[in-house]
């Protein structure tokens, strides 16, 4: 575990906080939760929609917290270093900690295959620190830097944007050596306004280089050729590419076998994550390790061990399959999932939710997913929740479960020994829950 060793007159004169209390004290680590905080803590208190960190201090300390960040008046507990505003002092106290990191860092942000990407760099740099999960966030990002080992082989960040400006903002304390955008796609249409302000906000990421940096771009994505000054490395499946990658086949799980080329060097490797579309996330991680310098025989033959992160992509074979990709949805992620589980023998069941913050194309995008559907076949769609129009799109194969227990109760009835059952939603759906069921009522 890293040992920050840090005293609060440390981290007051690096973020331009007070110190109220006993300034030598020494903090290990930081948390923003008081539930999980281990003893010589430091927390800092997130104040969101729905709750105020704030209100959580004297739990903290309870647990075990050597000392707390507050804003002025909020807490009377010391020591504490008081500061305008808690969300920007944790950023500011993750730049301190990125300040004392020597390892390469690897920034990954995109519309899709953040976190699969990130797990496949993790895998093929061994001894490297990556983004927990999708620690994605203005929490995430820092506590990520926080908590990174010294000797890591280097750092690989999932970098998340919900507002322009949003990565830009949390760049003090991520200062990439590679920055890496898996794609653009429709996603948080009705946050972003159009396309180009999507674009717009993940070319935040590549402004974060410095002068030896290196991008790592797809080759189909003009929006992204902004600055023939910054290094670039380019990826893709198809077309012209310094690395191209492409799914040479894949076994009835639905796990692939891709075949790497770049100049004349070409690799294959078995994955254990499922999905053909799979072959961008290899090809963007092969061309990191390209820019990192790295031997890419060795980084390819390293992938195979990369196993995805929870609730994405997840096959469970049974006696009914289940796919748990509940973790997000969008356009582009509830296509790929749709042509894996239907090239997977069995008849196939899709279990959807919405997908969230698409603006003015919610209607259009729901009801062409819901074509895709039926044009690969699917025996059933079970919509849960508001339609949105997958209905338009299948038609008579779409039930409508409006919840979490009609849907597991009409799936109870409708699944049969043998079926592949995908379950795919956006976050707010929360579907992960059914998933859940689905294999505790089909057990192995």
């Amino acid at each position: 575990m890293t040992r920050l060793g840090w005293t609060i007159d440390d981290i007051a004169a690096d973020i331009g906080g007070t110190v109220v209390g006993n300034g030598t004290t020494v903090v290990n680590s930081v948390s923003t939760d008081s539930r999980t905080l281990v003893s010589e803590a430091l927390f800092v208190p997130v104040v969101g929609e729905r709750f105020d960190g704030h209100d959580f201090i004297v739990g903290a300390v309870e647990a075990g917290a050597s000392a707390v960040v507050a804003e002025p008046g909020r807490t009377e507990v010391t020591p504490r270093i008081e500061v305008p505003d808690a969300a920007e002092a944790l950023v500011d106290i993750a730049e301190k900690r990125r300040g004392e990191l020597s390892m390469p860092v690897v920034a990954i942000t995109g519309s899709t295959g953040k976190t699969s990407t990130k797990d496949l760099i993790a895998a093929g740099i061994h001894g490297s620190w990556a983004s927990p999960k999708s620690y994605n966030n203005e929490v995430g990002v820092p506590l990520t830097v926080l908590a990174t080992p010294s000797d890591a082989a280097a750092l690989i960040l999932e970098v998340g944007s919900r507002r322009k400006g949003h990565i830009r903002w949390l760049g003090r304390c991520i200062q990439p050596d590679v920055a890496v955008i898996t794609n653009l796609g429709m996603v948080h249409l009705e946050t972003f306004g159009s396309e180009e302000g999507l674009a717009d906000a993940k070319y935040e990421i590549i402004e974060l280089l410095g002068d030896s940096g290196m991008a790592v771009l797809p080759n189909d994505e003009p929006r992204l050729e902004r600055n023939p000054d910054i290094a670039a490395i380019h990826f893709g499946t198809h077309g012209d590419a310094d690395v191209l990658a492409s799914t040479v086949s894949v076994d009835s799980y639905g796990f692939p076998i891709i075949q790497v080329t770049e100049g004349s060097q070409s690799n294959r490797v078995a994955l254990s994550m499922a999905g053909d579309h799979q072959a961008a996330n290899v090809a963007a991680a092969v061309a990191t390790a390209t820019a990192l310098g790295l031997d890419r025989r060795s980084f390819i033959k390293n992938l195979a061990g990369a196993t995805g992160s929870a609730w994405r992509m997840e096959v469970r074979p049974g006696e009914v399959t289940v796919v748990n990709d509940a973790y997000n949805a969008n356009p582009q992620s509830v296509a790929s999932a749709l042509r894996t589980v239907a090239a997977m023998p069995g008849r196939s069941i899709a279990v959807l939710g919405p997908m969230a913050e698409l603006g003015p194309v919610c209607e259009s995008e729901h009801r062409r997913m819901g074509e895709l559907a039926a044009e690969l076949g699917f025996g059933d769609i079970i919509v849960v929740g508001p339609d949105h129009g997958y209905a338009l799109g299948a038609s008579l194969l779409v039930r409508n479960a409006m919840t979490f227990e009609s849907a597991r109760d009409t799936l109870r009835d409708a699944l049969k020994p043998g079926d592949v059952v995908l379950v795919k939603g956006s976050r707010s759906a929360g579907l992960e829950r059914l998933a859940i069921q689905l294999i505790k009522d089909f057990p192995t």
